[in-house]
């Protein structure tokens, strides 16, 4: 499947938002990953989420530090 990722084009095998996150991350973590797709922000409860053809995925972490 093709998709956008953080305005990226990105070739994957995940059917869903959370095996692209796994994909994307490595492993999910607990906190600090908010996700939108295609500009509407996907609560954490609703990453089971099927992605389609052509969707554009913004993955954004918080990052700790000055």
């Amino acid at each position: 499947m093709n998709l956008t990722v953080n305005n990226q084009p990105v070739a994957t095998d995940a059917t869903t938002l959370v095996g692209l996150l796994e994909e994307t991350l490595g492993r999910i973590p607990d906190a600090g990953v908010a996700v939108a797709v295609d500009g509407d922000v996907v609560p954490r409860s609703q990453w089971d989420l099927a992605l389609v053809e052509g969707q554009s995925v913004d993955i954004l972490t918080a990052v700790q530090g000055g």
